[in-house]
């Protein structure tokens, strides 16, 4: 039996194409096991750099909205809604200047005032009441008032807190000028500044301390014979 040689190819060679072999250890990106980052906002169990920071980051935004939702809840079911304070009545018996330079205040105060609490989930611990008496814009007596609870929906009335004694107040030619005018129509401009400190009650729970502060700016007449002014009750508003 012989054998024929087969005739050598001449001219290209038109068979379908030989695909190119990928490198040695190479993995296409997006499969499991593979070390491109494909996978980054999806699969939170491939290894890659980019992937763990992806996660971290879904699971912080995740858990903020959480929080979000929560408080949002929280806060349609007990809707807060600030405590109010009213100057309800104030006596006034002394009110003057003496000494070597008429610097020396001589005062009598009694101020009595109401706190509502309009909400129907909160209550409040006053733990600390401090009353600052102004004139002229100088405190010239501090005073402490009682600790108190006050439950839902519910006005409280508190005081008189007293501001009795002597202390130097000095006043400029204008401040002189606006206590002359004040002593001639017997009404005096006196504030008082009510510093808190506070904690809330909701169900069980309690929270920790606040510490608000709350300025009345009264119009006092001075108790005598002569007087024909009252005084008024004067809501009083938070400051910072």
């Amino acid at each position: 039996m012989s054998y024929q040689k087969q005739p050598e190819l001449n001219g290209a060679y038109y068979g379908p194409a030989i695909p190119a072999q990928p490198p040695r250890g190479y993995h296409r990106p997006g499969k499991r096991g593979g070390r491109g980052c494909g996978c980054c906002l999806l699969d939170c169990l491939c290894d890659c750099g980019c992937c763990l920071l992806g996660c971290v980051f879904k699971i912080i935004f995740s858990i903020l909205i959480a929080i979000g939702l929560i408080i949002l809840v929280i806060w349609l079911i007990i809707r807060p809604h600030e405590v109010k304070f009213h100057a309800t009545d104030a006596t006034l018996t002394t009110f003057n200047f003496g000494g070597v330079n008429n610097d020396n205040l001589n005062y009598d105060l009694a101020v009595n005032f109401t706190a509502r609490n309009p909400n129907n989930h909160i209550g409040v611990y006053y733990d600390d009441v401090q009353a600052d008496a102004i004139y002229g814009g100088q405190r010239f007596k501090t005073v402490e008032g009682m600790t108190f609870y006050q439950g839902h929906k519910n006005t409280t009335s508190f005081g008189p807190l007293v501001f009795k004694g002597q202390n130097m107040v000095i006043l400029g030619s204008d401040g002189k000028t606006d206590y002359e005018n004040q002593k001639s129509d017997g009404m005096y401009e006196i504030q008082v500044k009510l510093h808190l400190r506070v904690r809330f009650k909701v169900g069980l729970f309690k929270t920790g301390t606040w510490k608000p502060k709350v300025k009345c700016d009264l119009k006092v007449p001075l108790n005598d014979a002569k007087s024909t002014h009252k005084f008024e009750d004067t809501k009083c508003d938070y400051y910072y």
